[in-house]
């Protein structure tokens, strides 16, 4: 039986949540969005929380609603999915990366300052930065927050892997430390709403601009419109907005599953616990966890150092799929796909990533994986083939 990497948890609960809808009068635009939102933005401690059909359009309304334009710089990190780095692109702003931390495998501080002091003398400095919570693990955004302030850029948190995760005792996308936070309700995600995701903010004015981009640039508030109004039916398009709104069926999916995130987060831990214990006397590098923080773990990322010319991340890789095991690599660095050589982008400027990627291998890791598959996840790659084994 094939084990994927990740997989949605759906029960009967969720589908009568969905059948429910189904059945009303509201199938797009009904009063389930609103409930939604107002449960992430309750869990998370944020003001307000605006959904859409996915966490790369949250990516590109965050944006929008920060102004980045053309004429800005936007940084990230390239440990991630191209989409943390195209929500900018599709503002006409020029992207640029910040190396890894070698420990945590988000954002590396220091290579963000050091990137800072440069830029400033260069007069590039960044308009948004963009941290990656890679695998459900915050990045260090007290000191990302210190930065900001001394360099005057805005904060979006793409936390589309971190759900249900905490920083500082405080739940991830309560924007203390950051303008705007994204969430992914993707299949594999923490949970799901089939696609979708939200941004969640404290500003009132970036939440106006959201939720006006999501539906075409229109409004139908009155205190917002170019002049009078001209009746109750009356609207306006403000700008160029987009749809990218969510609907009412893919929002009770997400919010009938939000009663179970700290179930399944706290499952998700109890399993990397157990990978752990299972993988301390191979020669992996196993993910470690800041003292600061609490991870959603999304996703399991160990590091299979070269052996040999022989073996490696390649042969473990390989093992594992032929013997149905859906190992993943999360990811190629960003600036390595071919779209983003336009750039020219120098491999050599971030070692801790391309390190990294040439070791990193994500594990399966969902709610209902068993501990029987995990042992047989690992007898795979330690069992010997003939007179060989990889480790």
């Amino acid at each position: 039986m094939f084990i994927p990497y990740g997989r949605q948890i759906v029960n009967e609960d969720d589908i009568d949540a969905v059948t429910q809808v189904l059945k009303s009068d509201y199938l797009t635009q009904g009063p389930v969005i609103p409930k939604f939102e107002s449960s992430v933005a309750s869990y998370t401690g944020s003001n307000f929380a605006v959904a859409v059909n996915s966490a790369t359009s949250a990516l590109h309304l965050a944006c929008l609603a920060l102004n980045v334009t053309s004429k800005d710089y936007v940084w990230t990190s390239p440990i991630t999915f191209v989409a943390s780095a195209n929500c900018a692109l599709y503002c006409g702003a020029t992207i640029d990366f910040v190396d890894i931390d070698p420990i945590s495998y988000n954002m590396s501080v220091t290579a963000l300052k050091n990137k800072l002091e440069l830029a400033k003398k260069t007069k590039t400095l960044p308009k948004v930065v963009i941290p990656v919570h890679l695998a459900g693990q915050s990045c260090e955004m007290i000191e990302i927050h210190k930065l900001s302030i001394e360099y005057g850029f805005k904060i979006i948190e793409d936390a589309s892997h971190a759900i249900g995760a905490k920083y500082l005792d405080q739940p991830v996308g309560n924007c203390l430390y950051s303008d705007i936070t994204v969430f992914s309700f993707h299949p594999v995600k923490i949970i799901t709403s089939v696609e979708g995701g939200i941004a969640v903010t404290n500003n009132p004015d970036y939440s106006n601009t959201m939720q006006r981009l999501r539906s075409h640039g229109i409004t139908r508030d009155p205190i917002e419109m170019k002049g009078s109004t001209e009746g109750s039916w009356y609207y306006q398009q403000l700008e160029l907005g987009f749809n990218y709104r969510m609907s009412d069926v893919h929002a009770a999916l997400g919010l009938n599953q939000m009663k179970r995130l700290d179930e399944f987060v706290a499952k998700r831990n109890s399993l990397a616990s157990y990978y752990d214990l299972l993988l301390e006397d191979l020669p992996v590098r196993r993910p470690i966890q800041n003292g600061n923080c609490y991870s959603s773990f999304h996703l399991y990322v160990v590091r299979i150092p070269q052996k040999s010319s022989t073996f490696g991340r390649l042969q473990v890789f390989e093992r594992l799929r032929s013997n149905g095991i859906g190992v993943n690599v999360h990811y190629i660095p960003v600036y390595r796909q071919p779209y983003f050589k336009r750039f020219k982008i120098s491999y050599k400027d971030y070692p801790e990533s391309e390190a990294y990627y040439s070791e990193a291998i994500s594990l399966p890791l969902f709610p209902n994986l068993t501990k029987k598959q995990q042992e047989k996840i690992i007898n795979i790659v330690t069992s010997p083939i003939g007179h060989q084994s990889i480790f």
